[in-house]
């Protein structure tokens, strides 16, 4: 059975998209524990980040690292970056802003944004990235 990110990738549930490649995405968490909470993901089907192939691994970092720029631009905060694979069977990246360590903890509430505010900071992303590359 398909990760709900392969069921994001093929278009079967929507995202608030903030970049793609033909190899990756990266998507809005819609429980984020901070404004701009962002996953990255490489598109083929992976349960753990370390049994990615190495170009993969790497496409999949240099990738993050884009998005990252572009949100910490947009926050105008830095961007922790979390790797646990254990809540979906799909490799992935979180990338968080944060001003202090205890917002990186999964163990805090979560936020709760409306559709609204999560597509304009979709756009503020996807205006980033094209700005800063």
């Amino acid at each position: 059975m398909a990760s709900i990110f392969t069921r994001i990738v093929n278009g079967e549930l929507p995202c608030y998209k903030v970049a793609e490649t033909n190899e990756y995405l990266a998507f809005l968490d819609i429980r984020p524990l901070t404004y701009g909470h962002t996953l990255v993901i490489p598109k083929k089907e992976e349960d753990y980040i370390f049994d990615l192939n190495d170009e993969l691994f790497v496409g999949l970092q240099l990738f993050a690292k884009m998005v990252a720029k572009a949100l910490k631009h947009v926050t105008q905060q830095r961007i922790g970056v979390c790797v646990i694979g254990l809540e979906v069977p799909h490799a992935h990246i979180h990338l968080i802003p944060f001003t202090q360590m205890e917002q990186m903890n999964f163990a805090n509430p979560k936020l709760n944004l409306s559709g609204e505010e999560l597509a304009q900071l979709a756009q503020n992303i996807q205006a980033a990235i094209k700005e800063i590359a």
